[in-house]
């Protein structure tokens, strides 16, 4: 069992915005942590039962239920959070699903590509029009090694996340010179109950054995670098992509 890593004040007085942080995966690790790390915390997502659970669990933080593809919600949802954050989002929200490319629906493909790719298009976008003007902030994408890693039935979805990551450097470049950073993680393998709950065991199985670990990275694990990016440790970097993962090579 790896020792979880306590916090030590890495985003203390700062604020952060986390999308799809309700349920057992990386948002709600990294929601955990940024608090644990003495931020301002709101989370957002589209199950509302989970997303009030997932409040409750941090101690009552504010929530909002957005979903990501609708550009109403996005607004509400910055409308709401301006007010109080600002300092950081982080992009969570994203959308799976298997299915070879010869039998991919156009809606497959597009549902995909609307909450990965555009969903954090259009979070980026809100951030850095809020970002801007202050003259600060930072932003961190959550990718996947898929962006450059072929697996069968992926198509969509590593398309997307392959997305995110031009979209992560072309928003550093454009908002360097108002001091806003914008970042990415690149998990691999990252266990949680919605993982286990919607992914054959042989699959699980197959990708377990890639790792140089013998296993998948905790959510928590992944939320650790996420909270780098975040702070002023990462001062320095802009438009780069962490690679969380220990495939072999």
């Amino acid at each position: 069992m790896i020792p979880y890593v306590e916090g030590h004040a890495l985003l203390a007085g700062k604020t952060v915005l986390v999308t799809a942080a309700a349920g057992t995966g990386i948002g709600f690790a990294v929601a955990k942590k940024c608090v644990e790390e003495g931020a301002r915390v709101m989370i957002s997502d589209l199950h509302e039962r989970r997303l009030g659970e997932a409040a409750a669990a941090l101690g009552g933080v504010p929530s909002f239920r957005c979903d990501v593809s609708n550009q109403a919600d996005v607004d509400g949802l910055w409308e709401s959070a301006a007010k109080q954050l600002g300092d950081v989002l982080i992009n969570n929200a994203g959308l799976g699903g298997t299915a070879p490319i010869v039998e991919m629906s156009d809606d497959e493909w597009h549902k995909v590509i609307d909450v990965s790719l555009t969903g954090t298009f259009r979070m980026t976008r809100a951030a850095l029009r809020h970002m801007t003007p202050r003259g600060r902030g930072a932003i961190v994408n959550n990718a996947s090694v898929l962006a450059w890693r072929a697996q069968a039935g992926q198509a969509h979805y590593a398309a997307a996340k392959a997305g995110v990551l031009a979209l992560t450097r072309c928003a550093a470049v454009e908002a360097a010179a108002a001091g806003v950073r914008v970042n990415a993680v690149a998990p691999s393998l990252a266990m949680h109950k919605h993982l286990v709950k919607v992914t054959s065991q042989d699959v699980l199985d197959t990708l377990t054995a890639r790792e140089a670990f013998g296993r998948g990275a905790e959510p928590w694990e992944v939320a650790n670098v996420i909270v780098f990016l975040a702070s002023d440790y990462s001062s320095y970097m802009t438009g780069e992509t962490l690679s969380v993962s220990s495939q072999k090579a």
